[in-house]
């Protein structure tokens, strides 16, 4: 096949993978308003008892920022991580393997399409914990802060590929192992406080999931002075290990989704276990 067609194919596989998550958004509006309102009451919870205590002002925009970002985490392990897993027990896996287009460009539609409605949830608890709790905002590079974000997004999703792979050759534990990833990455990545209060080499541990990492960037980026004595590494040495991760999470998950893919045609089955 030319490469023009190629990546013609790989880009139609991409959007049409992305276009159920992007138009779903409208299908159920209530579900905008729960996805919005429910994450805003953990994040006011955290906001009261920094009150409470006296923290400084800075702390609720921790707090706010951090609430925002769950939403892409829950993405991952939900609607990437397992999404193999669940096609699968569904029946629309085997689809999948005999389509003539690339298995990545599946994962990254799966991506680019949570990443649309999740953006909308992450904006909506942003926007609304700023406006209600008076959330001081003084980034010292916008720029800088854009791309934070988006290398942060690259790399949580090129994790979320390759997780997607390794539930699915993990079989029935997908869903114990989604759920053990959950809470303790919320505590070890620092989503409601800087991560470098659980001492460096906990931190170091917690960067394997660039979120961490992220976050970090985007507080120092937002709160220069307050997190002086706080953050966990410079920005610049963040950014770079963010664009490592990103680039590593891609490329293991090709080779990961490779393995499944030769599993399945030698042995006719998708999972170490034979589930």
């Amino acid at each position: 096949m030319p490469l023009r067609a190629e990546v013609g194919t790989f880009l139609r596989t991409a959007w049409g993978r992305a276009y159920p998550r992007v138009i779903g958004m409208s299908r159920e509006k209530s579900w905008i308003l729960f996805d919005v309102l429910l994450p805003l009451l953990q994040v006011s919870a955290y906001v009261f008892i920094y009150r409470a205590i006296g923290a400084p002002r800075e702390f609720t925009g921790f707090v706010v920022l951090g609430g925002a970002m769950t939403a892409y985490w829950m993405n991952i392990l939900w609607s990437m991580a397992s999404q193999l897993y669940w096609e699968k027990e569904t029946g629309n896996l085997e689809l999948y393997l005999i389509a003539p287009t690339s298995r990545m460009a599946i994962l990254l539609g799966m991506a680019l399409g949570g990443i649309a409605a999740t953006t909308l949830r992450a904006v909506g608890v942003l926007l609304l914990g700023t406006l209600l709790f008076r959330v001081p905002l003084a980034p010292t590079s916008v720029p800088a802060l854009v791309g934070v974000f988006l290398l942060t997004l690259i790399a949580l999703y090129g994790l979320g590929m390759l997780l997607a792979s390794l539930f699915l050759l993990w079989g029935r534990e997908a869903w114990h192992l989604a759920n053990l990833l959950q809470e303790p990455v919320f505590l070890l990545s620092g989503f409601y406080f800087p991560v470098r209060a659980l001492g460096f080499f906990v931190a170091l541990g917690a960067s394997l999931v660039p979120i961490t990492l992220g976050l970090d960037a985007m507080r120092q980026l937002l709160y220069p002075r307050m997190m002086e004595g706080l953050k966990f590494l410079p920005v610049g040495v963040e950014l770079g290990a963010l664009a490592g991760l990103g680039v590593a999470f891609l490329v293991l998950a090709h080779r990961a989704l490779r393995f499944f893919e030769d599993l399945a045609r030698r042995e006719g089955r998708l999972t170490l276990r034979g589930q």
